[in-house]
């Protein structure tokens, strides 16, 4: 990574959670990405580069902590998974892996010489599933959404031939058995062909085509598709049939569910590397698409020591390919205006096939973007894929031809309002907020959407009905909505009965859930997890403007007492904001601060606020922990312990409510003392903080390991 600034790094990273959220949403909830799969792995693979290296910067709402995305607006009912669907950390090199390796055996305090065993797959390019069988009947199926809600598919998937609806051989009372729904080459390439011959869509590649026929609300629609399935996991289970994740799927196998042929167990590095060089060798001229290869440890009691990190388990890996490239013509700069006002310049190609895929659009993410690359209508420019519609511009060869620069506009295309850039910033947003025909639809549907207030009903047709007539104009309208019943109900009251439920959807929604009211409206760095850990420290909902402008006036004059550079001035600010956010050092950082700060700043934004409050009453923030005699406690680990490694310690404290510190203060209520922590075990005492033996601690995390049975262990220092 070439250096860069704690500034830039930071300006950076809120650049790269806005970009990469937006496409998790394309792609997960909306079938319809906008980049490559090769561009959006550059922009993680970014993210974490600049996370190692400045993981103080790591923000709340990192895209290392998200899974997928919300499910959308569908007629699909919703299904809540027991057990989370989580997605995969990727590798894209053979150092990357080697560290993966070695990352799982310093968490499990491993001697370099055991061996840990992974097993390797090929990564299908489909749409995952999780298939609930209970007493070896299928009683529901249901795609990922966001990690934690899918979408219930369960009349679909019963039209695809490769899953049971009951499974062979003695199988656990509940087995929850989770895969890809996909569609071979050949099968979509016939189906593209009778979808043109009847003028009908034609889709842009086979996970798309999966994707689109396995989430339709009529299942003969499905049924119509080639659709299959293979098995890669599993999640909740009242028993699990193996001691190993090779064992488990053999006998998924054996119940009648398809896995791939070409699953293997590798006993170390060179074997997996191996496994992966070998299906790249044959990926063209496999049936179906991959983008690589996922490793996970076999060993179960490993996998579970591992667990997890915010968005991925600690025990899997996935191994990508690289992307394939052509060359194409640039023939128009677009620029659309999103929700939050940001102008985006969408490139139109002329098509071009990559991979077997014809992609004519592109994403040029923002005016600095456009100005790094030099793309000017009419230029030839290299683009990339890896699987998806949209690729990147990798390179521009006309460059140096003599032709004026492309003219990133100053003003809305949608409202002509002023369109600009804040400092620091490489986005350019419309200024023109709610008048914004672009953002007042877009700032509304977002208010009523399932990750925000989710209002059942009221979608985007209705809210562009209620905007033309006049109805609504901000969402504390939506609240007075019951006044225009009757013309909602439309002559002698045809639609009464949507109308009345439509109406009782919202009235539902006066007494919402803090984390979601904070979410619906809209501000910029204030996402799902910024809100939850912002709420934590907050709890009351309604003195949020007060802090904010306690922010906003910390921080203005703080410009004013001192020069000093943006990475100096941040580090200043940030233990100020947090104390005035009563948030820890993990809560909440300076830009989801100041955003906040200049939310609460515009006295629109306090009108709108204020009007809500009116209508609707935010219910108060409570935290949920696992409780536990050490739930709230600040702990301090020190010298070596016998039992686990530094990264499973913390992960065991935190999963029970408790705060790891790196030193002893007047704060800390626990001390854990392993072999050789004798000064801070000294320093303990004359505080009068409780001292833990390293067995009490097992005691509490409910492991009862009894030392000295295990391997000589890692020094474990915070």
């Amino acid at each position: 990574m070439n250096p860069i600034s704690e500034a830039d790094a930071a300006n950076e990273l809120m650049r790269l959670a806005r970009q990469i959220a937006r496409h998790n949403k394309l792609y997960h909830a909306e079938d319809s990405p906008e980049i490559s799969d090769a561009d959006y792995d550059a922009l993680v693979r970014r993210n974490a580069e600049l996370e190692a290296a400045y993981p103080h910067l790591i923000r709340p709402d990192s895209p290392s902590r998200q899974v997928g995305h919300e499910v959308a607006a569908s007629p699909l009912s919703k299904v809540t998974h027991e057990v989370r669907m989580m997605s995969l950390d990727n590798a894209f090199s053979d150092e990357d892996v080697a560290e993966f390796v070695a990352r799982v055996r310093r968490f499990l305090a491993l001697p370099e010489n055991a061996e840990v065993a992974m097993t390797a797959e090929d990564k299908i390019d489909g749409l995952s599933c999780s298939l609930r069988y209970e007493k070896g009947l299928l009683v529901r199926a249901a795609t990922r959404g966001d990690g934690q809600v899918g979408e219930d598919v369960t009349p679909n998937v019963a039209t695809i031939a490769d899953i049971p609806q009951i499974l062979r051989g003695n199988v656990p009372d509940v087995f929850e058995i989770r895969g890809e729904v996909f569609m071979s080459k050949a099968d979509f390439a016939a189906l593209n062909a009778a979808q043109a011959e009847k003028g009908d869509k034609v889709f842009a590649n086979p996970r798309n085509a999966a994707a689109g026929s396995l989430r339709q609300k009529d299942a003969s629609v499905t049924a119509s598709r080639p659709l299959r399935f293979w098995a890669h996991g599993w999640g909740a289970a009242s028993a699990v049939p193996g001691a190993t994740q090779l064992e488990v799927m053999q006998a998924i196998a054996a119940w009648g569910l398809p896995v791939s042929p070409l699953l293997v167990r590798c006993a170390d590095t060179a074997a997996m590397l191996d496994h992966y060089r070998r299906i790249e060798r044959e990926r063209a001229e496999l049936p179906y698409d991959i983008d690589g290869v996922v490793y996970k440890v076999d060993r179960l009691d490993w996998q579970e020591r591992l667990g997890f990190v915010a968005k991925a388990p600690r025990w899997g890996m996935a191994h990508k390919f690289p992307a394939e490239r052509a060359e194409t013509t640039l023939e128009a700069i677009d620029i659309q205006v999103g929700r939050t006002g940001k102008l985006t310049p969408v490139g139109r190609l002329t098509p071009v096939t990559v991979g077997g895929v014809v992609v004519s659009n592109v994403t040029l993410h923002n005016r600095d973007e456009i100005a790094r690359l030099g793309v000017r209508i009419g230029d030839r420019v290299v683009i990339q894929r890896a699987g998806d519609v949209i690729p990147q511009v990798v390179e521009n060869l006309t460059r140096d031809e003599p032709r004026a620069p492309f003219a990133f506009p100053d003003h809305c295309p949608q409202c002509d309002s002023e369109a600009v850039a804040e400092e620091g910033e490489v986005d350019v947003r419309c200024t023109g907020g709610l008048v914004c025909p672009a953002q007042r639809t877009e700032r509304l549907k977002h208010f009523v959407s399932r990750g925000a207030l989710d209002i059942e009903g009221l979608g985007e047709r209705k809210i562009r009905d209620f905007l033309a007539k006049d109805w609504i104009k901000n969402p504390a309208d939506i609240f007075r909505l019951k006044k225009y019943k009757n013309e909602m109900a439309g002559p002698k009251g045809k639609r009464l009965k949507s109308t009345e439920k439509l109406l009782a959807s919202i009235e539902a929604k006066r007494t919402p859930d803090s984390v979601r009211f904070l979410i619906a409206l809209g501000i910029p760095e204030i996402g799902e997890v910024t809100a939850r850990e912002l709420m934590k420290g907050v709890r009351d909902l309604r003195v949020l403007p007060k802090l904010a402008n306690e922010i906003y006036l910390l921080r203005q004059y703080a410009k004013q007492e001192v020069e000093e550079s943006k990475a100096s001035f941040n580090a200043r600010m940030i233990e100020s904001v947090r104390k005035i956010l009563a948030v820890n050092s993990q809560g909440i950082g300076t830009s989801a601060a100041f955003a906040l700060a200049d939310f609460f700043h515009e006295t629109h934004n306090c009108e709108v606020w204020t009007d809500l409050l009116n209508e609707v009453d935010p219910q108060d923030f409570e935290i949920e922990v696992v409780l536990s005699e050490v739930t709230s406690k600040t702990i301090v680990f020190t010298g070596t312990l016998a039992t686990m490694g530094r990264d499973e310690a913390k992960a065991l404290a935190e999963k029970l409510g408790a705060r790891v510190a790196a030193s002893i203060s007047r704060s800390t209520d626990i001390l854990v003392v392993g072999e050789g922590g004798g000064s801070k075990r000294k320093k303990a005492l004359e505080l009068g903080i409780k001292v833990m033996t390293e067995q009490e601690w097992l005691q509490v995390t409910g492991r009862v390991e009894k030392l000295g049975d295990t391997h000589d262990q890692g020094q474990l220092f915070f």
